[in-house]
C-alpha cells in the first residue's frame, strides 16, 4: 500500500494546506510567528526570521501528525487479524469524508473543531514549534477530514514504519506550500488573495481524491496498484 498511499498522502497534505479553513489564516499565523506586521500590501519582517520560524512551525505540526500516524499504525497492527474488515471500514469512512469535503454531504458533526489554543506570542524557535504543535492538535474541520482519511489508511498498513511514512509525507505536503507562501508574503499579499478565489474548487478536488482513495481501499485495489508501481521502485523498502 505504501507507494500509492504516499502519493495520496502528499497530495492530501498539499490540498489540506489550501483548504478554506487554513489558507486564509496564513497571514495571521505568520505575523504571530514572527511578530511582523502588514503594511503596503506586504509583511514587514526579516526574511531569515520568516524562514526559521516557519521551519519551526512545520517541525511542530509534523511531530503531532507523525505521532498520530505511528499510533494509528500501532493500533492497526494489534488488530491485524481483522485487517481486511478494517480496510473495508476505512475505505467506507474515507468515501464519506470525501463526499463531505466535496460538498455532496452536509453532516454537521463532521465539521466540529477540536480546540487547543496557544495564545502567547512566538518569540523563539521553540515557541514556533509549540505553535505548530498547537495548530496540529486543534486542527480545523477542513484539515481533519483529509487527515482522518490518511490516519485510517495508516491504521490498515502492515508495518509501523509505513504508517509513519504516510503521515510524514502528509506533513511534507503541507510544509512545502506553507514555507513558499510564507516567504512570498514578505513581498506581496496579492498571491494569497488570488489563491483565495479558488479555495472552494480545491476543496472539491480534495474531496474527489479522497473518494477515489476510499474506493481503492474498500475494493482492495490499492494493493494491486502498489504492486504495479513497485516494478519502478518509486519508494523502495
Amino acid at each position: 500500500m505504501s507507494d500509492v498511499g504516499v502519493i495520496f498522502s502528499l497530495f492530501a497534505g498539499t490540498l489540506s494546506f489550501f483548504s478554506p479553513c487554513v489558507f486564509p489564516l496564513l497571514p495571521a499565523y505568520i505575523t504571530h510567528l514572527t511578530g511582523g506586521k502588514m503594511e503596503d500590501n506586504k509583511m514587514l519582517v526579516d526574511r531569515k526570521k520568516v524562514f526559521l520560524r516557519s521551519v519551526g512551525f512545520i517541525v511542530g505540526f509534523s511531530i503531532i501528525f507523525i505521532s498520530l500516524g505511528a499510533s494509528a499504525s500501532f493500533v492497526g497492527k494489534l488488530l491485524m487479524e481483522y485487517r481486511i474488515a478494517l480496510m473495508q471500514i476505512a475505505g467506507l469512512l474515507i468515501i464519506i469524508f470525501g463526499l463531505q469535503m466535496a460538498g455532496f454531504l452536509k453532516f454537521k458533526f463532521l465539521m466540529k473543531e477540536k480546540k487547543f489554543e496557544y495564545r502567547n506570542k512566538s518569540k523563539s524557535m521553540f515557541g514556533s514549534i509549540l505553535l505548530g504543535m498547537a495548530f496540529a492538535s486543534g486542527w480545523s474541520p477542513c484539515v481533519s477530514l483529509a487527515l482522518s482519511s490518511i490516519l485510517l489508511l495508516a491504521s490498515s498498513t502492515e508495518t509501523l514504519n509505513q504508517g509513519i511514512l504516510l503521515l510524514g509525507f502528509y506533513s511534507i505536503g503541507m510544509a512545502i506550500p506553507f514555507l513558499v507562501i510564507s516567504l512570498v508574503l514578505v513581498y506581496s499579499l496579492k498571491v494569497v488573495r488570488k489563491i483565495n478565489k479558488y479555495l472552494s474548487k480545491l476543496s472539491f478536488i480534495n474531496g474527489v481524491v479522497m473518494i477515489a482513495l476510499g474506493f481503492l481501499v474498500l475494493t482492495g485495489q490499492m494493493q494491486k496498484i502498489s504492486a504495479w508501481l513497485s516494478i519502478y521502485n518509486l519508494f523502495p523498502q
